[in-house]
């Protein structure tokens, strides 16, 4: 492992990226946000399964 080949594969990569737009980084918060929302519905109605039908699942 060449630390000098691993280091400029890492400028390369960083000189690439740049900053997403607020058009972009909305979108990308709204799909998250989303996600997170789902995901915490889905708990919540595993919880209200469990808690009415405690041997049901």
């Amino acid at each position: 492992m060449e630390v000098p080949k691993d280091l400029t594969s890492y400028v390369r990569v960083l000189k690439l990226a740049s900053t997403p737009s607020t058009e972009e980084f909305s979108q990308v918060s709204l799909v998250a946000g989303a996600g997170i929302m789902l995901v915490g519905f889905l708990g919540f109605v595993i919880f209200v399964i469990m808690t009415f039908m405690p041997g049901g699942i």
